[in-house]
């Protein structure tokens, strides 16, 4: 299994962190301090190295410090004994440059899947409390981070949705339809759309019995879980499904069938946690589905991702809390950032893992 650290990590102008640098430990970190000190936002600032973006505002010109015309995330990693300088610079007008070793990216989705990362935090509740587009998110990113031909074809294919909505928004104000070219956009969405499809069908069937094993787990082989893929494309091809939706199509302004149009269905003993899973059920459910997408990027690319824990002491009891400590002690889990506003609470738990840790006062 390879190793990866981040062995310091400098952040100039990111939201409020206007000037902070860190030599990390390579077991746990912790970032502690009062609400608004800036600790998600140093965690934030790690999974921009990682995946190009924040995990909590897509924009990345509003990462920016209000104050400054710019912003500057460093980090330092050490991937199976090779040094790797990652920068990511963000500017006002909405440019965003990534740097590997002082080379810039042509193409920023492919940095992705070079640090793999995955993040616990409170906004986590939203894979569960709001629409499917959250949940299509969690899946692509899970898929891209070990997948370049799966990105690839995301990319492309979202792409040449936007233009087939652009035509048929033009049809609705011309008053005009030309079949031969919506047949041209249609070819494509089905090129790139059906291995999206197919990457989802197979990542489910491999995903699932991880995260079975998981709840299980944490929860004391409680109650049975499931996650299943909710597709159209799975009972219809997907020419199929465009021919139908045609005049439907045309009448909305844009594609209603597709991979876009996929989600995920999270199940408590058959029915929609959603609706029938308690406050307790739906955080284990949440957790044992971010460290399922851990294992699942572990077994992958046969490397252990960055973990970063937002906040999770805070917002979990003491029992749930416990069963995260267990499975640090327990498993294979690489270096791993925690934020708290509590430092002895912190302290306390990291001491039950009998493991190295730095703690950081912001």
């Amino acid at each position: 299994m390879k190793e990866l650290f981040l062995n310091k990590l400098s952040i100039v102008n990111y939201r409020n962190l206007t000037g902070s640098d860190f030599n990390l430990n390579n077991n746990i970190n912790c970032f502690i301090g009062n609400n608004g000190v800036g600790k998600t936002n140093a965690l934030d600032a790690i999974h921009f190295l990682a995946m190009g973006k924040s995990y909590t505002n897509s924009i990345s010109s509003q990462n920016i410090n209000h104050d400054a015309s710019f912003s500057m995330i460093e980090g330092i990693f050490d991937k199976d004994g090779k040094s790797l300088q990652i920068q990511c610079h963000l500017e006002r007008d909405g440019k965003k440059t990534i740097k590997r070793n002082r080379k810039a990216y042509k193409k920023i989705a492919d940095h992705v899947g070079l640090i793999p990362v995955v993040v616990i935090s409170p906004t986590d509740i939203d894979l569960i409390s709001e629409g499917s587009l959250v949940r299509r998110k969690f899946l692509d990113r899970t898929i891209s981070q070990s997948d370049k031909n799966y990105l690839n074809n995301l990319v492309t294919y979202h792409r040449i949705l936007q233009q087939r909505n652009a035509l048929l928004k033009h049809f609705s104000s011309t008053n005009s339809f030309d079949k031969d070219t919506l047949s041209t956009y249609n070819e494509k969405l089905v090129q790139f759309g059906n291995p999206i499809h197919e990457a989802r069908k197979t990542f489910i069937k491999t995903f699932h019995p991880l995260f079975h094993n998981r709840y299980q787990f944490i929860s004391g082989n409680h109650e049975p879980v499931s996650v299943s893929y909710d597709s159209k494309l799975v009972d219809s091809s997907f020419e199929t499904l465009l021919e139908e939706s045609l005049q439907k199509d045309r009448m909305l302004q844009y594609t209603s069938v597709g991979p876009h149009k996929d989600d995920l269905r999270f199940q408590i003993n058959d029915f929609a946690i959603k609706k029938f899973g308690s406050q307790g059920q739906q955080k284990t459910f949440l957790i044992a589905l971010k460290l399922a997408q851990f294992d699942i990027i572990r077994n992958h690319m046969n490397v252990l991702p960055i973990l970063l824990l937002d906040d999770i002491f805070d917002k979990l009891d003491d029992s749930r809390v416990m069963q995260i400590i267990n499975l640090v002690n327990e498993d294979s889990f690489g270096q791993l950032f925690v934020t708290d506003t509590n430092k002895e609470r912190t302290e306390n738990m990291i001491k039950e893992t009998a493991q190295s840790y730095s703690i950081f006062n912001l």
